[in-house]
């Protein structure tokens, strides 16, 4: 039998070699689109087989959805990180719209939101991956809502319905990401941002200017 730290030494270069995967399609899928992307292109860019990529992901949709996975939750993670050190609600909503607006902000590369364009193409025709769709939105929803509950707790905020609130936000932010993605001369990040801002700051009541949004922080 191998020893438990031999069996920890595997699993961990498994788990390595597999984000080196997921690494390798999310570059191969912003820069090919997922229908041309073929789980050669993934493998040649992993520097593995195809079979090798076949056995850690079965099928090419799973491979998307979890490319996707991959580059959500360290979205979310890096945004939960940088959301804790703003100490009012108003400051953590105004860094989370400039992290989905502003390409100077946003904590992962900007082609990454052509990813999403994929996974919402797919979304109605693959009930698993529609279902990671789900649990991105939920979550994407929920961080919305916290901030605002937040807000009103702290006397920030009016009392909107915050389950409300946070699904137009949300859309509203899904439809200029989209804009932005597809690069849209008509609404360029930054237009993008006070468009959003000015709708968070109008149904919220909270004071918010173009010129001074990143001094609203503290």
């Amino acid at each position: 039998m191998g020893r438990p730290a031999d069996s920890a030494e595997a699993a961990g270069a498994a788990e390595q070699r597999r984000e080196q995967m997921l690494r390798a399609a999310l570059e191969v899928i912003m820069e090919r689109g997922y229908a041309d992307t073929r789980i050669a292109d993934v493998a040649e860019r992993a520097g593995a087989s195809p079979a090798l990529v076949i056995y850690y992901f079965k099928t090419r949709d799973q491979l998307l959805t979890e490319a996707i996975g991959y580059a959500e939750d360290s979205w979310y993670a890096t945004g939960v990180q940088r959301l804790a050190s703003i100490p009012t609600a108003g400051g953590q909503l105004t860094e989370l719209i400039e992290m989905t607006c502003l390409p100077e902000t946003d904590p992962l590369p900007h082609g990454e939101w052509l990813l999403w364009l994929d996974l919402w193409a797919l979304s109605p025709r693959n009930p698993g991956v529609a279902a990671v769709r789900r649990k991105f939105d939920e979550r994407w929803r929920e961080a919305i809502r916290a901030i605002v509950l937040a807000g009103q707790e702290a006397g920030e905020f009016a009392p909107v319905d915050a389950d409300d609130f946070a699904i137009s936000l949300s859309a509203l932010l899904d439809g200029m990401a989209v804009q932005i993605a597809l690069e849209d001369p008509d609404v360029q990040p930054s237009r993008a941002y006070d468009l959003a801002m000015r709708y968070a700051a109008g149904q919220l009541g909270f004071d918010w200017k173009p010129a001074s949004a990143r001094d609203r922080r503290s």
